[in-house]
Order: structure tokens, then sequence, then C-alpha cells
């Protein structure tokens, strides 16, 4: 006689759980690290060096510029300062301005923009000799004879 004995499956250890434990945390540290990166860098990174602000405007004597063919320009220029810059000696401005325009036709100076074109080059070479104290010019006066 046999005698039929049943035999119960031993018991499954479940070792999965303690490597797919692990897996899961490390899953969720690197998504937390990509997010904190991805904020820092829309959000909390340094920009980079801002736009001046406008300060005082400072009004300089009209001069007296030759032009071609025995005319002249009365030239007034008024220099739009940076936000912070107290005062600026205005020589440098007109002395720029004078190799600019002398020799120049009248008849070039009278359009628009001709005229538009000098003034950004003033420009220009007035932000560089005034080392960013000096960030715009203003015609105001613009006479040739």
């Amino acid at each position: 006689m046999s005698v039929m004995t049943e035999q119960q499956p031993a018991p499954v250890e479940v070792e999965e759980e303690k490597g797919g434990g692990k897996k899961k945390t490390l899953i969720i540290l690197v998504l937390v690290l990509v997010l904190a990166a991805a904020g820092w860098f829309l959000f909390l990174r340094p920009s980079g060096p801002s736009a001046p602000k406008p300060g005082e405007v400072v009004a300089l004597d009209p001069i007296q510029v030759n032009l071609a063919d025995g005319h002249y320009l009365r030239l007034g220029l008024a220099l739009q300062l940076t936000d912070g810059t107290a005062k600026v000696d205005g020589s440098k401005a007109l002395d720029l301005s004078i190799d600019l325009f002398t020799g120049k036709p009248a008849d070039r100076l009278a359009q628009p923009a001709y005229r538009e074109q000098l003034k950004k080059q003033l420009e220009t070479k007035l932000e560089k000799s005034y080392e960013g104290e000096v960030m715009g010019v203003y015609f105001t006066d613009f006479v040739t004879q």
C-alpha cells in the first residue's frame, strides 16, 4: 500500500522586493537630481550682465564744426549717463564729434538716414571712450549752413 503524502511546496523567498526596492529608490533619486538641476538651470542660474539703467542727461554747449565746401555745422549734444554716474567731462564727447563730423558734405547731413548712421557711430565711440559711463547721445542742436 502506498501512501501518498502530499508534499507542500517550499516557501519561496521574495528576493525581488529587496532588489526592486533599491532600483525604485535609485530611479527616484536620479529623477529628483535631474529635476533639481533643471530647476536651477531655468530659474536660479546667474544671468549675463544686465543692461545699464539710464541716469542723468547732461547737455553740452553747442560747437561749430567745419564741413566740406566752406559749410559749417552747429552741433549741440546731450549725453545720456548710466545710473550711478554723477558727472563726466564733455571734452571727450566734443572731440569725438568734431573728428566724426569734420569735412562731411552738408547735403548728406540733411538726409535723416545718414545723420542717424553718424549718430550711432558717435554713440559707439562714446561708450568706448567713457567706459560705460555714457550710454547714449542726443542732438540738441543740428544746423548746417
